[in-house]
């Protein structure tokens, strides 16, 4: 499912909303996740899961191309842990 995907799908369940409201809400929500896990902060919604970051340490990588070493910064990346609803949905069947 892609953004407008979504986007139809909550516009569709909410037709008391418009199509421009409903864009708005949904890019709150991704502004807000967005935000609280650049600032450091866990996101948990229950039911569904939890987002977080993780640190990963500077390494050295390999270019696939040429095989060079190349210097990989630290970083931190987003991470997700579903909740026990959607992992029972997913396999549930």
């Amino acid at each position: 499912m892609i953004r407008s995907e979504l986007v139809s799908a909550v516009a569709e369940a909410n037709p008391h909303l418009t199509l421009r409201d409903v864009e708005a809400i949904v890019a709150t929500i991704f502004n807000q996740i967005t935000n609280a896990l650049a600032g450091g902060r866990r996101v948990e919604l229950r039911g569904f899961g939890a987002f977080s970051t993780r640190g990963r340490e500077a390494r050295t990588g390999r270019n696939p191309r040429t095989g060079t070493a190349v210097k990989v910064d630290a970083k931190r990346v987003p991470y997700f842990k579903p909740g026990k609803e959607l992992r029972e949905k997913l396999n549930a069947g």
